[in-house]
């Protein structure tokens, strides 16, 4: 029994990056002998074992062969012969094709190394076109690893995948776990990028693929193309570590844009309402979590009135604390103006510029805390009255902490 180090722990060693990969694959042995020494069975489509002390994971060395559409249509083949080479064939990128024995060699049989260095992320072989999550997971790696190209005939390959119709087997669960993982990634939009470039996101993602070419006012988009705009936007969030459901919601924010009239642009009226349609369908089709789902509806509908809230009156600004149920849930509040700084600075030279509104929008939202809705309510003797008194001290606390005329006319 031989046992190797393989994929992402001998790529990020020889990069120099710390890695969470922990893969281990075993030649020459079977599963009565993995159970034999204290290994314990978790691999369901194929024999793969967890360590007894490291709980790390051992897999015996496979082959497989393609037997039907889609990321299932496999059959797994192990056996004592079958070898290292034959195991690290079936990978999907060369530089995930390489392993480490116990004394520290590096086994490369596909150049991984040499690949490494160039910086290029290639496929392995023509077993690559077997299955379409590849295509995924190779988009999320030129996320994680931006300063990487794609080589010329893997984005040949992929395109034939997507014509041929493998990226269409794809299951709704598997797409949103390699979205999310993608979306985490150091520079998310080049995930979007490299699918594009093969034609898979207007498969997966139509509804993302339609904003490319969309015009908007240059005077508030230097950057013009919303396409373009929604990508700075998922960069944004990354740069600055926000989690995945602002992530998300930035991904989102302005999907009814590609559905705005030609007759109107670059303008972009009503672009929120088709936004939060387009944001239900999504959500839906991918069986996205609630978090993520629900942030990004509330981001959809009110990051425009959000970015006008230095002229937004009292009652306006109670009301959209209401409708985002901000004293309920202040954390998700918390992330909903995260997403808008990231649509506020994702734009041509907006990066640096400085955004007021959540500040006006916390000194208001504190104000509203500040109002203690128990002593009016005890205070009422017609409990039909009670919501509308809270609803008015609340709208003068916020007033008074924002030093508003009370004349002056209402701005939306």
């Amino acid at each position: 029994m031989q046992v190797y180090v393989v994929g992402g722990a001998v790529r990020d060693a020889l990069l120099g990056r710390p890695s969470d990969d922990h893969d281990h694959v075993v030649v020459g042995s079977t599963p009565e002998a993995m159970l034999a020494q204290g290994f314990k069975p978790v691999g369901k489509d194929f024999p793969v074992f967890l360590h007894p002390e490291t709980h790390e994971e051992y897999a015996l060395a496979r082959t497989e062969r393609k037997t039907a559409p889609g990321y299932h249509g496999f059959t797994f083949h192990t056996a004592p012969e079958v070898t290292l080479e034959e195991d690290l064939a079936r990978r999907d990128l060369t530089i995930n094709a390489m392993a480490r024995d116990t004394a520290g060699r590096v086994i490369d049989p596909f150049n991984g190394q040499g690949d490494l260095a160039a910086r290029v992320l290639r496929h392995v072989g023509p077993a690559f076109a077997e299955d379409p999550v590849r295509i995924l997971r190779l988009a999320r790696f030129a996320a994680r690893f931006a300063d990487f190209s794609v080589a010329s005939e893997t984005v040949a390959l992929m395109q034939d995948m997507v014509a041929g119709g493998e990226v269409d087997h794809l299951v709704a669960e598997r797409v949103w776990q390699e979205l999310a993982k993608g979306l985490m990634e150091d520079k998310p939009s080049r995930m979007f990028e490299v699918l594009r470039q093969c034609g898979a996101l207007a498969r997966l993602l139509p509804e993302v693929d339609a904003l490319f070419g969309v015009p908007q006012r240059a005077d508030y988009h230097p950057e013009i193309d919303a396409g373009i705009h929604t990508m700075m936007v998922i960069d944004q969030a990354a740069r600055r570590g926000f989690p995945l459901a602002v992530r998300y919601a930035a991904l989102c924010h302005d999907l009814g844009k590609a559905l705005t009239p030609a007759d109107i642009l670059p303008r972009h009226i009503g672009h929120e309402a088709r936004s939060v349609e387009l944001c239900q369908v999504l959500g839906e089709r991918l069986r996205v979590p609630t978090d993520c789902r629900d942030l990004a509806l509330l981001m959809a509908r009110h990051h425009g009135s959000i970015h006008r809230a230095g002229e937004l009156r009292a009652a306006t600004i109670v009301e959209l604390f209401e409708k985002c149920d901000a004293l309920r849930r202040p954390a998700r509040f918390d992330q909903l103006l995260d997403t808008c700084l990231c649509d506020y600075t994702g734009r041509g030279g907006w990066e640096e510029r400085p955004y007021t509104a959540p500040a006006r929008l916390y000194k208001a939202l504190s104000a509203v805390n500040s109002v203690n809705a128990g002593e009016i309510a005890a205070s009422c003797p017609d409990p039909s009255t009670i919501a509308e008194r809270i609803r008015r001290a609340r709208i003068a606390a916020v007033r008074q902490a924002l030093e508003e005329a009370p004349d002056q006319p209402e701005q939306q």
